[in-house]
């Protein structure tokens, strides 16, 4: 049976108990091959009642042939219609049988322990026993070429056989499908499994469709919810995944909201980000933003005016006294004062009241000196 296996190994090494779990799987397969066969009865008639009759009485007379092949044969379709030479009175009946070798069985003598001889095996086994199919229905219609329904209700009616054709084909069978896992086998059809189907002739395995669901594998068609109920997704595998359809409409609609809630948040967080970047660039540039040559040679004359009165000493005094300052453009009293001052103070270690007096001058003339230097370097 095809499945997931696990299987645990328990022994004793150097008397400690040791335990192995080793996990496979199994999956069923067929290699490919089939035969699709046409078979034309004339008849008088054209009425579904004897016609199924017919169908009955030939489905059971060809049993024995499956039992003798190893094959399986099913009805897969029948038609009715006038024929060509006598439209009135005659009809033609069209009946497809499928033939599957893959009867009991059938691959009996195909038990190699090689893998690859065994696929092998079975290819071989496939041709053969189809070339066989093939033979005995060709010889059975040959011995067989009418069939006779009678009944209480109903007169006696001949199915004369006219046409026995044959078409070889290379399709999966029901539950089974072209999955590629077998690698030594690329083309060989693999069993779905839970939750997958593949009907009679496709080649793929497709999920169950909403409302249905596949508990084992090999199934060739998925199973309905009952009372009404609905699976949430493709692909169920389990009965308990049928819900009711009200829950299921929440779900979706819950599901169908989502992408509508993103379009309206997603605008709002580009925006946010947006504004965070530019705000950042502009704290970036005022945090670092270059002093304007203006402000520099401010900044220049500022200095240079706390150096001389750092120099001479004397304290900075308020803009309103300038008034009472001498003349700003007599720069050489003013030198000739500081040097007079200073070799006074040298000679004497203080000065006399009438140098005070004078080194009072100096100063008010020196702050008006430097206020002007001031003015000329800021324009």
């Amino acid at each position: 049976n095809s499945g997931k296996y696990s299987c645990t190994i328990s022994y004793r090494k150097h008397g400690v108990p040791v335990s192995q779990t080793f996990h496979y799987s199994i999956f069923g397969y067929h290699v490919l091959g089939g035969l699709d066969t046409v078979l034309l009865f004339h008849s008088k008639l054209c009425e579904d009642e004897w016609t199924k009759r017919f169908l009955w009485g030939l489905q059971d007379k060809l049993r024995w042939l499956e039992i003798e092949q190893h094959c399986k044969l099913q009805l897969t379709a029948t038609f009715c219609f006038p024929s060509l030479n006598s439209p009135s009175d005659e009809f033609i009946i069209q009946v497809q049988l499928e033939v599957s070798p893959f009867g009991p069985h059938w691959a009996e003598h195909c038990n190699s322990q090689d893998t690859d001889m065994v696929t092998d095996c079975y290819r071989k086994t496939v041709q053969h026993n189809l070339r066989q199919v093939q033979l005995a229905l060709t010889r059975f219609f040959k011995e067989h070429k009418s069939f006779h329904i009678t009944g209480a209700d109903i007169p006696l009616m001949n199915f004369t056989n006219e046409f026995v054709g044959f078409l070889k084909t290379e399709q999966c069978n029901g539950g089974y499908g072209q999955t590629k896992q077998l690698q030594r086998c690329l083309n060989c059809c693999i069993v779905c499994p839970p939750g997958m189907f593949s009907p009679p002739k496709k080649s793929q395995c497709s999920p169950c469709p909403v409302g249905t669901y596949s508990v084992t594998y090999g199934v060739a068609f998925c199973t309905p919810c009952k009372d009404g109920m609905i699976t949430r997704v493709l692909g169920a595998s389990s009965m308990m995944d049928c819900v009711k359809k009200e829950r299921t409409k929440q779900a979706l609609s819950i599901m169908h909201k989502i992408p509508g809630l993103l379009l309206i948040i997603l605008p709002a967080l580009l925006a946010i980000n947006f504004l965070f970047i530019l705000s950042s660039c502009y704290w970036f540039f005022q945090e670092y933003q270059v002093s304007p040559p203006r402000a520099s040679k401010m900044t220049g004359s500022t200095m240079k005016m706390e150096t001389v009165t750092s120099f001479f000493r004397i304290p900075r005094q308020d803009p309103q006294a300038g008034p009472d300052a001498g003349p700003a453009s007599d720069t050489s009293h003013l030198d000739t004062s500081a040097s007079q001052g200073g070799d006074e103070e040298h000679r004497h270690g203080a000065p006399s009241p009438a140098m005070t007096s004078n080194l009072a001058t100096v100063t008010d003339e020196t702050t008006s000196v430097l206020t002007l230097e001031d003015r000329k370097n800021t324009f």
